[in-house]
């Protein structure tokens, strides 16, 4: 089987953002990978407009009104799997990751998902809602999930080494199996795209 190309979105734009020490580390470990292509995607380099499209993503037919949405949808179309990494806010996820999810549709219609997150109880309650999400998109959202907890994302934050990844050391089997998983469904999924 052809690589597979897994896509890690960092779901918040804030300034001083904690999500991109995870995504690096998730990245850089995922990278290690045999037959695995990676790349990291950052919701800054996409500022697209809030969902105003006449057209219903779900009938566009990867054709998008807005040049930015359009790049967006390319990028999603090539991945295989998507990582996404998550804040929880006020008991859910920024309004800035539903919209980078809502404004396209097919793209990431038969592909697997899994979520990292932080915040308020490790992020557990924004997790829940975005898998609602993904089956919504015809996604597979794989059961495991990486929550931070607030420990750990304070040893984080103290440290300004945006490279060292040792305080992530106690969750390293929990992504290899994050990982393993995310991986079976991606192949799985991946040959039953190609069969259809």
């Amino acid at each position: 089987m052809e690589k597979i190309n897994i896509k890690i979105i960092i779901g918040s734009t804030r300034q001083n953002r904690f999500g991109e020490k995870p995504a690096k580390w998730i990245y850089e470990e995922a990278k290690k990978l045999e037959k695995v292509e990676v790349e990291l995607l950052d919701l800054r380099n996409y500022p697209m407009p809030f969902f105003n499209s006449s057209l219903s993503p779900a009938t566009a037919q990867g054709k998008y009104e807005d040049e930015i949405v359009q790049k967006w949808s390319e990028k999603i179309k090539e991945g295989d799997a998507f990582i996404i990494i998550t804040p929880e806010y006020n008991h859910g996820y920024p309004a800035v990751l539903k919209n980078a999810i809502d404004v396209i549709y097919s793209e990431w219609n038969k592909k697997p998902i899994g979520f990292v997150s932080y915040g308020g109880v490790g992020g557990a309650r924004s997790v829940e809602q975005l898998r609602q999400v993904a089956i919504g998109l015809q996604m597979a959202p794989i059961r495991n999930a990486i929550h931070i907890t607030g420990e750990m994302f304070f040893k984080a934050i103290a440290d300004r080494n945006s490279q060292n990844f040792e305080v992530f050391e106690p969750l390293r089997e929990q992504l290899q199996n994050f990982l393993n998983e995310l991986l079976w469904w991606a192949k799985t999924l991946k040959n039953g795209r190609a069969n259809k």
